[in-house]
């Protein structure tokens, strides 16, 4: 896939035996962002009446959620790294597999009953998807579908929102390499 292809591989970063799967090649290359924005444009305006808002996570999908956010003519919702966001906010303290983060949401970013696309760029624990999903959920929003533009199965997100209940879409994975 020409997607998967534009995606730079870096190994032992941020630790000996990590393989850093980097997008930033993917979307500084015009055409490999414009693939990756049509082809979650084509996928989601199937379905573009079953979500209210787009909220990306910090920071790749902000580049992602914003850009498909203008496409389907959605607004967008950022969520932050505490003390990020300037307004009232709500945060979340969730663990990581070195120690614990906290990300944040302004109070008013969504209203009761709005339907959510989160979105990011790559999934592999699953934490930082499942924990902006709490922020969602403890503003009253319902998260209805969970996009990234790469899936680590190996590492065990998938999997992991999957058992939760959530509904997930990625564009290519790597499996296994």
């Amino acid at each position: 896939m020409p997607i998967k292809s534009r995606i730079r591989t870096i190994p032992d970063h941020p630790k000996k035996g990590i393989l850093f799967r980097d997008i930033t090649t993917l979307i500084k290359d015009p055409v490999g962002f414009r693939l990756v924005i049509d082809a979650f444009t084509q996928h989601f305006r199937k379905c573009v009446d079953e979500f209210d808002i787009i909220v990306g996570i910090e920071s790749r999908g902000f580049i992602i959620g914003g850009a498909l956010a203008y496409t389907l003519g959605k607004g967008f919702v950022p969520v932050r790294k505490k003390g990020k966001l300037p307004a009232e906010t709500i945060s979340h303290e969730y663990e990581l597999e070195y120690g614990t983060d906290t990300i944040e949401m302004h109070k008013d970013a969504l209203k009761k009953g709005d339907r959510v696309l989160l979105v990011d760029d790559l999934l592999a624990t699953g934490g930082t998807a499942l924990a902006s999903a709490t922020l969602i959920e403890k503003l009253g929003g319902k998260v209805v579908e969970m996009a990234f533009i790469v899936d680590l199965p190996d590492v065990g997100g998938s999997k992991r929102l999957l058992d939760k209940g959530y509904k997930i879409f990625y564009l290519t994975d790597f499996e296994g390499d």
